[in-house]
């Protein structure tokens, strides 16, 4: 077939440019023509909380990656729609996740529509984490012009409901496995590329930092004194997109400075394997969240996990199976922690995990998409 894909991709960092890329591979793998369209212009600056929105990585092998969307611009949404149409495509999928998208979606899913091509939104978010007016206005335009919807947790799915009183078809197909960072390096080796202390073992806090990550609740949780038993620190990576102050604080308020590591600027693709295969365990103590790449990464490096419970984070992490899910407490994150170093719970979990990747294929994920 000869399928579109609309999104954030290349030139443009981050999780969600690396899964349509991932995605493009995967319907390519399968035999179909796959051309990506990405932006010229993404977000405005203003609207942009982290240092720059561009990878410093090289063009991925062996993509079409087609720039022609000025995300504020409605003349190249016009350009854009009428582009697609001329491809023919079987399906386009729209790769979503924020309100801010959906007049300009919405418009060229409009223009590109021929009764032959499916359009499918595929849904990383319908609702954010910390809603606007906008996220209660924008949405409803952009559901209305889709074919049928595919997400990667139920919780999102009843999102879609609210905006679709249509009833078009919605499938659910799990976060495939983030594979695409290397594979697994010695822990040695990781512990000396990030100039870590090899005596001690790490709890990983992994990706932007943002209120309702919970990154608060988990150094409250490490300042537990049950923990000082242990050779453990918090290793914290990744870019602050809020005010850094209320963090640091709380580390120096704990005492913690001589037990947590930072690395607080954006990871690039080749040292994301670094993180994880430095790490004993990847906590996740979200206060809200939809499903998670970060999980999906951790099941690529055969990490455990510890994760709240919410949206559909305990979905993929079978409790006291590959990790913990825990309420968003600062008490029961700190009991899960100790309870995993101090009955070395590792190699139990890490069994686990191994088995349980198994169900987060990509080719789940382009076969719920054919089918949608």
């Amino acid at each position: 077939m000869r399928i579109i894909i609309v999104g954030t991709a290349y030139p443009y960092r981050g999780g969600l440019a690396a899964y349509s890329e991932r995605l493009a591979y995967q319907f390519q793998k399968e035999g179909h023509e796959v051309e990506l369209i990405t932006f010229t212009l993404q977000y405005p600056n203003f609207l942009f909380p982290g240092k720059t929105q561009y990878s410093s990585d090289r063009h991925p092998d062996d993509l079409t990656i087609n720039r022609l969307i000025n995300s504020v611009n409605p003349f190249s949404w016009l350009k854009t729609g009428k582009y697609i149409k001329s491809k023919k495509p079987d399906i386009v999928v729209f790769c979503y996740w924020m309100a801010f998208m959906a007049p300009c979606f919405g418009t060229i899913a409009r223009i590109s529509k021929t009764k032959t091509t499916k359009f499918i939104g595929l849904i990383h978010n319908m609702i954010p984490h910390e809603p606007t007016l906008i996220d209660k206005l924008f949405p409803k335009y952009f559901v209305n012009s889709m074919d049928g919807f595919v997400a990667m947790a139920n919780s999102v799915i009843a999102d879609i409901n609210i905006f679709d009183k249509k009833s078009k078809p919605k499938l659910m197909s799990p976060h495939p496995v983030y594979d695409h960072y290397g594979d697994i390096v010695d822990r040695s080796i990781a512990i000396s590329k990030l100039k870590l202390d090899e005596n001690y073992r790490y709890i990983l806090f992994f990706g932007f930092i943002r209120h309702y990550k919970g990154l608060d609740l988990l150094i409250q949780a490490f300042a537990d004194k049950r923990l000082r038993e242990f050779p453990v620190k918090l290793l914290i990576a990744g870019e602050y997109y809020e005010n850094s102050e209320p963090y640091v604080k709380l580390i120096k308020d704990n005492q913690l400075e001589d037990f947590v590591d930072l690395h607080t600027e954006f990871i690039e693709e080749d040292d994301v394997k670094h993180y994880f295969c430095a790490a004993d365990i990847i906590a996740q103590p979200y206060r809200s969240a939809t499903q998670s790449g970060v999980s999906q990464i951790a099941y690529h490096f055969n990490k455990p996990m510890l994760v709240t419970n919410v949206g559909g984070l305990a979905d993929v992490v079978p409790d006291r199976k590959v990790g913990y899910v825990v309420d968003v407490n600062v008490e029961c994150i700190a009991d899960a922690l100790v309870d995993f170093f101090k009955n070395n719970r590792a190699d139990e979990f890490i069994n686990n995990v191994l088995e349980e990747k198994k169900k987060f294929d990509w080719g789940e994920m382009t076969q719920t998409i054919i089918m949608s």
